[in-house]
C-alpha cells in the first residue's frame, strides 16, 4: 500500500442494493479525488481464515491523516454518506498505517 500513509476502512455487514447505493457508488469517486483517496480493496470477496464473517470489506487509501479527516468531513462527502448508512449495516474507521521499519512488538513500547 505505498504512497499512503492513512486509510478508512469499512466493514459492511449488510448492504440493500437500491437506487441509494447506485448513487453513492456514482458519485463517491469524486469525493475523493480531492483529497488523493483511492480505493485499495472494494467489492473483492473475502477468503474467512478465522472467524464468522459476512459483508464486504472497503479499504480506501489516503497519503496521509489529514486528508482522510478531510475528505470524511467534506461537504462533498457528508452529502452522500447518508445514502450508504441508510441501506447498510457496519462500521467505518480512519486509522494511521505505519512509518517506516515497523516490527510487531513496537506496539509495546506505547504501554503504561
Amino acid at each position: 500500500m505505498s504512497g499512503f500513509g492513512s486509510y478508512a476502512v469499512a466493514h459492511l455487514e449488510t448492504v440493500a442494493m437500491g437506487p441509494e447505493i447506485a448513487e453513492y457508488l456514482a458519485r463517491i469517486d469524486a469525493t475523493l479525488e480531492p483529497f488523493g483517496g483511492r480505493f485499495l480493496v472494494h467489492g473483492a470477496r473475502a477468503e474467512v481464515v478465522e472467524g464468522p464473517w459476512q459483508g464486504d470489506l472497503v479499504v480506501i487509501g489516503f497519503p496521509d491523516a489529514a486528508g482522510a479527516r478531510a475528505w470524511y468531513s467534506s461537504a462533498a462527502y457528508q452529502e452522500i454518506v447518508g445514502l450508504r448508512t441508510g441501506s447498510s449495516t457496519g462500521w467505518a474507521v480512519l486509522v494511521e498505517g505505519v512509518t517506516g521499519p515497523h516490527r510487531a512488538t513496537d506496539v509495546l513500547a506505547a504501554q503504561p
